[in-house]
């Protein structure tokens, strides 16, 4: 056998090495060509380095702060992003805009003496033992300062403190400044609702995407209000020049929507800049239409009537007892003025008589009564897109003295959102429809709407609201063109335990148009005084009806109303259309 030694074929050399092997070891190429291949390739390792170095360098300078500071910043609380909100025709209340904000990494800093006797020489409104104890703490990330301005932004930068930085938040910026406040509410230093539709915003998913990293500036749609901010305006200027003139605690006003529910205005002076949310702390700036309880004095003097004539048990002509004061056990209650006669329901009304109010309802019982209430939404607590809202006070034990008072607006206390809910259902067809702060159609508006009263009593409650503009105590709410309904209220406040008759709430609520309402303006004014032009009067027709009709002849143009004259009164216009529909 003979031996065969295997062929063992090697892959061909690649051109490029066999050429540098060639130069670098080959015994026919000289020696000054060697070298000068040496020093090439030394130069093109060398340039390799030093462009990697190069390209981090950019990629640092570029990025600015650098992915490992975002990431310790994360850790900690960081101005989120929020939707832009705007009103009903575009016009934004609320939008984020992007503010620097100063941190320090206390790892990092290499004289932390130094860095906080810079940092409070530049900016001495800063606590100096606060940044100590921060840069102090064994933490990687520590906020020093939020939402700094860019030209502080720019002296600590000169500084070149190591381990001192700045992100770019969200900042918060109200434009209307006061005039949504309570509407709008606020958030806090990390851009989190705390109040208002702010809050609602962050309870209904905001908050959740946040936690799941999906709000994002460009992901967020603007949140449509139904407040119209012309509206808002006009009848913000109206109620602080009321304040003024009549001396008052405090003045309050709403303008809604009687079809759909929508707020359309709401205001309550004193009120705040969200801009500096401090001032909601202060409890004399609270928002009076939600969050606080009233007796709404005569003005529940519509449902006391609505329940009667709902009930089909009275009519407009029906008469009630007026001749004298009510004598229940020990109390006497008494009219304004004395009507010394029988007088109608009708006339119950427009002469604001609480003897006559209470009359009927003691015709109708106590649970009926309650039952008539419930029905209208005002014994439980209202609930809306504001997270503000109060409880009504409610008698515990409820018997016919209770039921004599609550018949004209004494004894029981609701949020004025709520009474002005109960009359746009009396007013609107009969149609109970849960107050909205966003836009909402009248479609939307009837899915949830409860019919509570008849059609045949709303129309009877458009005749006597009109007739009490034409004849009544709302006289000077009556702007030509605009066919004004309405009914006032006086209240007497509890001070010490009695009811006071120099300190009272006064309110007014309006229809707009009486005959085919769309909108209900409610005014309210907190202990007004008398003034000569008053003669020397604090009741609602010499202040909250004036100031309801010049916020009227503002706003009815800006709601799309268009003025109708020579209209025929209130018994040929609304009472004579209510017959022949039957």
């Amino acid at each position: 056998m003979t031996n065969q030694t295997p062929d063992i074929t090697r892959p061909p050399e690649p051109w490029s090495q066999r050429l540098i092997r060639t130069l670098l070891y080959g015994r026919n190429v000289d020696r000054s060509a060697k070298a000068r291949v040496r020093v090439g390739l030394a130069m093109v390792a060398f340039g390799l380095v030093f462009s990697v170095i190069a390209g981090r360098l950019i990629m640092f300078a570029v990025v600015g702060e650098g992915h490992g500071t975002r990431r310790t910043a994360s850790q900690d609380a960081i101005a989120t992003a929020r939707p832009d909100i705007v009103d009903r025709n575009g016009a934004i209340l609320a939008t984020d805009v992007k503010t620097p904000s100063l941190f320090g990494e206390p790892r990092r800093l290499i004289d932390k003496d130094e860095a906080i006797e810079l940092l409070t020489a530049t900016m001495p409104d800063i606590d100096a033992g606060e940044v100590r104890d921060r840069l102090s703490s064994k933490k990687g990330f520590v906020w020093l300062k939020r939402e700094i301005t860019p030209q502080q932004q720019k002296d600590i930068y000169r500084l070149g403190i190591p381990g001192i930085g700045f992100l770019r938040e969200n900042k918060r910026v109200y434009p209307s400044g006061p005039v949504v406040s309570h509407l709008i509410g606020h958030v806090n230093i990390d851009n989190q609702g705390i109040a208002g539709i702010e809050k609602w915003l962050d309870g209904n998913g905001l908050a959740d995407l946040h936690r799941a990293g999906f709000a994002t500036d460009r992901l967020q749609k603007p949140v449509e209000l139904a407040v119209d901010l012309r509206v808002e305006h006009a009848l913000r200027d109206e109620l602080l020049k009321a304040k003024d003139k009549y001396k008052a605690k405090a003045a309050a006003g709403l303008v809604s929507n009687v079809q759909t529910g929508e707020i359309v205005a709401m205001v309550s002076v004193p009120d705040y800049d969200p801009n500096n949310p401090r001032e909601a702390n202060d409890p004399t700036r609270i928002n009076r239409l939600t969050t606080g309880v009233f007796e709404m004095g005569s003005t529940f003097k519509s449902l006391t009537l609505a329940m009667a004539l709902d009930s089909g048990r009275a009519t407009i002509n029906t008469l009630y007892d007026a001749r004298a004061p009510l004598v229940y056990g020990k109390f006497k209650i008494h009219d304004t003025h004395n009507l010394g006669r029988s007088v109608p329901l009708w006339e119950v009304f427009t002469e604001s008589s609480n003897v006559g109010a209470a009359r009927i309802a003691l015709s109708m019982g106590v649970e009926a009564h309650k039952a008539f209430l419930r029905k209208l939404g005002q014994l439980s607590r209202l609930r809306t897109e504001l997270p503000e809202s109060a409880e009504p006070l409610v008698p515990k034990r409820w018997g016919e003295l209770n039921t004599i008072t609550i018949a004209f607006g004494h004894g029981m206390a609701v949020a004025p959102l709520q009474a002005v809910m109960g009359i746009n259902a009396l007013v609107n067809g009969g149609y109970l429809i849960p107050p909205t702060f966003l836009k909402r159609s009248r479609e939307d508006a009837m899915q949830v709407a409860k019919q509570v009263v008849k059609a045949e009593t709303s129309s009877s409650m458009r005749y006597l609201m009109r007739l009490n503009a034409e004849k009544g105590t709302a006289r000077k709410a009556d702007i030509k063109g605009y066919y004004v309904g309405g009914k006032t209220g006086t209240s007497e406040k509890v001070v010490n335990g009695r009811y006071s008759k120099k300190q009272v709430l006064n309110s007014f609520t309006a229809i707009m148009p009486a005959d085919n309402p769309q909108y209900q303006l409610l005014i309210m004014l907190d202990e007004p005084q008398g003034l000569p032009e008053t003669h020397g009067f604090i009741t609602s027709g010499w202040n909250a009806v004036p100031t309801g009709g010049k916020v009227i002849e503002r706003i009815a143009p800006l709601l799309g109303m268009t003025p109708r004259f020579d209209l025929p009164p209130s018994e040929r216009l609304i009472l004579a259309a209510s017959k022949e529909s039957r």
